[in-house]
């Protein structure tokens, strides 16, 4: 029997709208599609009558699927001969696993590829106005993940990150955005430093509050703020509030 392929595909963050043509090819020819939980479910109608759908999303601390066998899944089907799509939220290879997915594939001896897509941060920061980098305000920008965070097997190098970054992106930290803001003020950050928080960044269900990291965690409560959410730290959020100025002179105009 000839083996199949598997390909490992960036659904962006959230708006069905803003996943790539390659994607959707893909989709529309798969005999099998895994797809995780922040994948929207119009993208699902892409694929073929007659193929496969598997859920294998991960909530935190609830995961259908272990890591393992998902690509067990997916490497048995290909097996089978089939065209298989793992579909994943963002990118594939941003905090994605894809890269693990990737090697168990080539491992496997199965033809693998992976087409990337629009990443959260880029994306959520974007729909809410506010740039990454910024012509004299911001030459560069990290993005690191939040659930390491206080973990000291494998800690995040925020010392680094407070001082020579200028914009950093959180993801999956607003369950530790206390501990978040403990490590930066720690290592050197303001507390006047803007902070913004992206929830369901891109979607209809897009909420956006703002403020510093020496008040945000009691805004995060406040407004409770939950998953899936996005964290932007540094002197960019401003720009967004420069927008709302213009964008409300230019609606006072119209009126």
């Amino acid at each position: 029997m000839k083996t199949g392929s598997i390909s490992i595909v960036g659904a962006g963050p959230g708006d069905p709208e803003l996943i790539t043509v390659k994607a959707v090819r893909r989709i529309r020819e798969a005999d099998v599609v895994l797809y995780d939980r922040l994948v929207s479910e119009e993208l699902l109608d892409y694929a073929r009558q007659g193929a496969r759908l598997i859920y294998c999303g991960k909530a935190p601390g609830q995961h259908s699927m272990s890591q393992e066998q998902i690509e067990h899944v997916m490497i048995h089907h290909a097996r089978q001969g089939h065209k298989v799509v793992r579909l994943k939220g963002g990118d594939p290879f941003v905090f994605g696993r894809g890269g693990e997915e990737a090697l168990a594939a080539a491992e496997a001896g199965i033809a693998w590829e992976v087409v990337p897509g629009v990443t959260s941060a880029v994306g959520a920061a974007a729909a809410a106005g506010i740039p990454l980098t910024h012509r004299g305000v911001a030459a560069s920008f990290a993005v690191v993940t939040g659930s390491r965070c206080g973990d000291h097997k494998a800690p995040v190098d925020w010392k680094h990150l407070a001082r020579s970054v200028d914009t950093i992106a959180v993801y999956m930290g607003v369950g530790r955005l206390g501990q978040i803001r403990e490590e930066l003020l720690r290592h050197g950050k303001e507390s006047s430093t803007p902070v913004a928080l992206i929830e369901n960044g891109t979607t209809s269900r897009q909420r956006t509050i703002t403020g510093t990291l020496d008040n945000i965690e009691q805004l995060a409560s406040a407004f409770r703020i939950g998953n899936p959410a996005m964290i932007i730290i540094g002197e960019v959020v401003k720009v967004k509030e420069q927008l709302m100025k213009w964008a409300s002179a230019a609606s006072e105009q119209i009126g």
